[in-house]
């Protein structure tokens, strides 16, 4: 295990207001990055950006998962992962150094532990939990199962997961995540060590909810995307797809639907579908690019669509169209019903369903004034609810709500109360 400590500490030096008008605020950081960063990476890596700037002191704790690079290292991980000390012990020392108002943990896993937070509250700390993804209830973290979405292990025994060899396909690798999802349910970790939780979208909150998380703890509050400015003007033209090209993320039935539709989609990155997708007369597969280029691309597109088969997460693909001025085609599924208002900011199709989501296709390929203007609500609701000043406040909210619950249990300990 390795780790690294970035810290940008203003209030040291400087009294001024945070940006939503109250006192500095003092926040630690704590996140096992992915050994192939992704979306939840770069989405912590945001929100230290926007602290800093909103005039928070901000310091992260970074552990690294470099060395898990064998089946018996990710078995010895996963088995470790219910208590972390060593990963816990890294993220205290840096607190008492630090002395933070609030311990924000992003992945706990398996570095970390949910452990963390007990630790955090015994110091006096506010604890504040994003729940990326589903791993406090799922032992794969995604909530699926062979191809379509699994809710088993929400309100089951965890270890249903080691029938199915739901973690990394190994059932004693399940076993220590289900034994770790198992152990903090029965110890009260979830109601008893974290003050407030941050689910991405409403759909999440409710999948956590029947998994046992307090729900008058859980906050709704997006991953945030600083404004690329206007989108641009002129004619749309064309589909877009951008994400990997593996089976849950629906692209085989994208290729079917837009074959159907007499269509050409241009699919931007790559996994495991790639070879079996090329030359396929529905797509055009235009690999790995880089930000600048998706997000040219995703203005001169008349919509994106996103056709997965599971319950995604927060896909910031979205309000990066949302914020060109692009309507987006996602499958009526989990959070993906709820981003998307059907007829409003793009069209939901049936997930999995390649004739409904032909005729969705069709539908923008054929009305271009319509696509137009769900692009133009599509910019409106990421100005209103994803913009990074907007989502930062609210961030800043949670944390001084988290700050004023301990400070109330605190003083509840005390008077015996």
């Amino acid at each position: 295990m390795s780790a690294s400590i970035i810290s940008t500490d203003r209030s040291r030096t400087s009294a001024a207001p945070t940006a939503d008008g109250g006192a500095p605020l003092r926040v630690l950081v704590a996140h096992n990055r992915y050994q192939v960063r992704g979306g939840e990476d770069a989405a912590v890596a945001r929100d230290l950006a926007a602290l800093e700037r909103a005039g928070c002191a901000v310091e992260a704790v970074f552990l690294d998962n470099d060395a898990i690079d064998s089946a018996p290292a990710r078995l010895r991980a996963a088995f470790s992962a219910t208590h972390a000390p060593d990963g816990i012990s890294r993220v205290m020392a840096a607190a008492r150094r630090f002395r933070p108002d609030v311990v924000h943990v992003h992945n706990f896993f398996p570095l970390l532990s949910p452990g963390i937070h007990a630790a955090a509250r015994a110091a006096g700390h506010a604890t504040v939990q994003t729940l990326h993804n589903y791993r406090l209830a799922c032992a794969n973290g995604f909530l699926m199962r062979d191809g379509a979405p699994c809710e088993r292990c929400v309100t089951g025994s965890p270890y249903r997961a080691v029938l199915h060899a739901c973690y990394r396909g190994s059932r004693i690798g399940s076993l220590a995540v289900a034994r770790m999802i198992d152990h903090h349910r029965r110890a009260g970790t979830w109601r008893r060590d974290v003050d407030r939780f941050v689910a991405l979208t409403p759909f999440a909150r409710e999948r956590f909810a029947a998994a046992g998380v307090p729900a008058e703890r859980i906050r709704i509050r997006p991953n945030g995307l600083p404004d690329p400015g206007p989108p641009p003007g002129g004619p749309r033209d064309g589909l877009l797809f951008v994400g990997r090209l593996s089976p849950e993320k629906g692209v085989l039935v994208l290729a079917e639907a837009a074959a159907a539709a007499g269509l050409r989609i241009t699919a931007i990155g790559e996994g495991p579908l790639a070879g079996a997708l090329a030359g396929h007369p529905g797509l055009d597969l235009a690999g790995a690019r880089s930000p600048e280029a998706v997000q040219a691309a995703m203005g001169r597109a008349a919509a994106l669509v996103v056709p997965s088969l599971w319950y995604e997460g927060l896909p910031m693909v979205v309000a990066e169209a949302y914020a060109a001025g692009t309507p987006v085609v996602a499958s009526r599924i989990g959070a993906l019903a709820g981003l998307v208002a059907d007829g409003a900011t793009g069209l939901l199709a049936a997930p999995g369903d390649a004739g409904d989501l032909a005729r969705a296709l069709a539908r923008i390929a054929t009305d271009p004034a319509g696509a137009a203007a769900m692009g133009r609500a599509a910019r409106a609701v990421y100005e209103r609810e994803w913009r990074e000043d907007v989502t930062t406040r609210a961030l800043l909210e949670i944390y001084r709500d988290a700050v004023a619950a301990r400070a109330a249990d605190a003083s509840l300990a005390r008077t015996g109360s």
